[in-house]
């Protein structure tokens, strides 16, 4: 009997520390799961915690999934779209041409963020991403290439972020 219940509240205490995926996230991955999540940070400041939430085909070419991220401070959104832009040409995603245009687009919606501000990317295979901010639709773009770039910059084995990488995709295996 006391093994029974050993095993019953271990039970429970592994369901109660599972997190529900958020209403915009579970919209675009039924089943969602977080296979990781991780904290980025630059010359020590925490910039933003993110999290991979994956279907239940885990983490594979060709299959959607969510990169959410939780900003840790204000930003300005051009900033934003800058980065993305560096780290998509060290990553040689696209053509110089290509990534002007996807500079310019990024520009036009990422929006300026505060602490606790969370900005959604949902990668839509063949179709390309969707974005959300704090929940609520925030603009989509209808370019597969540029999807792959973007989300690139934290999923790529060449990323400049390695240990977030990791951190990641630490259980995005298939179920």
């Amino acid at each position: 009997m006391l093994a029974r219940l050993t095993i019953f509240a271990s039970l429970l205490l592994v369901l109660a520390g599972a997190t529900a995926a958020p209403a915009h996230i579970e919209a675009h991955l039924p089943q969602a799961r977080q296979a990781g999540q991780g904290v980025f940070t630059y010359f020590g400041l925490k910039i933003y915690e993110a999290q991979l939430w994956v279907g239940e085909k885990g983490y594979q070419s060709g299959e959607p999934f969510v990169l959410d991220l939780l900003y840790a401070r204000k930003l300005d959104g051009g900033k934003i779209a800058e980065a993305s832009a560096n780290e998509m040409e060290k990553l040689n995603a696209g053509t110089p041409v290509q990534r002007k245009a996807w500079l310019a687009r990024m520009k036009e919606i990422f929006p300026d963020v505060k602490d606790g501000s969370r900005i959604s990317g949902v990668f839509l295979p063949n179709s390309g991403a969707r974005f959300y901010i704090d929940g609520k639709p925030l603009a989509s773009i209808h370019d597969p290439e540029f999807a792959r770039a973007f989300f690139a910059i934290w999923l790529d084995p060449a990323t400049s972020a390695k240990a977030l990488r990791t951190a990641l995709l630490k259980d995005a295996a298939p179920r």
